[in-house]
């Protein structure tokens, strides 16, 4: 593995800051080797200097793609922290259907989530497979979940559906397993049932939040700590813009706003945390 000299890694960090938004502090020389060697070995390069030239001059940027592909590939997995699903199954989407049928009688209620920080689609799965078990179907609601993450890998993989053994594994019981997946090839696709109460889409969160519309509910979990103090205040003010004004904002669990914004409270059901306009 080639290995990255302090200067190196403070042009590329700041390169990667440009690019994607991701801050990478000193100490994590490590991450970028990790991530990025088999790119710049991929592509022949004899250090992180030739790397670093070659993906400014490609003009295509598919280097550039590559690159957050490799450096946002992010922890995930179904049902991650459980806690957050159950809010949803038994508080937050009870409230907001109740609210919204009694303000608009006759007309099929509005649920409008969206994910910010998606990856390859476990978070936004598990959500429609909660909505699903407590009977809430598109055929008696109008359903939008959107996921969104800035890795043009995690986007395609999350709008197929599709995961192997491990990624099957980690957060699925059997029941739930049976009952939402088909075998396929070496893995398991999720069924057409849930995969169309999905849309995926590329977004750079530190980008304007353009064509986005309103939602009841935003889930921007774990992905905080790759940003920087000043821009996470600037994506939760991008956020507050987007959000219904009764919605619902639901962070990490080991996350905190108290430093980041001053828009919202935070508001307790059980042993959860979720967040609201003041």
């Amino acid at each position: 593995m080639i290995k990255i000299t302090p200067p190196e890694f403070d042009i590329l960090s700041r390169y990667i800051l440009e690019i994607s938004g991701i801050a990478l502090a000193k100490g994590k020389e490590y991450l970028v080797e990790t991530r990025l060697s088999p790119l710049v070995e991929e592509l022949g390069c004899t250090s992180y200097t030739e790397f670093h030239k070659r993906a400014k001059s490609d003009f295509k940027k598919e280097i550039e793609k590559k690159i957050i592909d490799a450096i946002s590939t992010n922890e995930t997995y179904f049902f991650r922290d459980k806690s957050p699903f159950e809010l949803l199954q038994y508080k937050i989407i009870p409230d907001l259907i109740d609210k919204r049928t009694k303000s608009k009688t006759g007309l099929k209620p509005n649920i409008r989530l969206w994910s910010a920080a998606s990856s390859t689609g476990q978070e936004i799965y598990s959500i429609a497979m909660a909505l699903t078990e407590i009977g809430i179907v598109p055929t008696s609601y109008n359903i939008k979940l959107l996921g969104t993450d800035i890795s043009n890998a995690a986007v395609a993989q999350a709008s197929y559906g599709w995961y192997n053994k491990f990624e099957i594994a980690r957060g699925l019981d059997q029941k739930r397993l049976n009952r939402f997946f088909s075998p396929d090839k070496d893995g398991w696709r999720i069924k057409d049932e849930i995969r169309f109460m999905a849309q995926f889409k590329k977004m750079n969160l530190m980008k304007p939040f353009i064509g986005l519309g309103k939602f009841d509910i935003i889930l921007c979990r774990n992905v905080m700590i790759y940003f920087t103090p000043e821009d996470r205040r600037k994506i939760y003010a991008n956020i507050a813009k987007v959000l219904e004004p009764d919605g619902y904002l639901l962070i990490g669990s080991t996350e905190s706003l108290a430093n980041d914004s001053d828009l919202f409270v935070p508001q307790r059901y059980l042993k959860s945390v979720f967040y609201q306009f003041k």
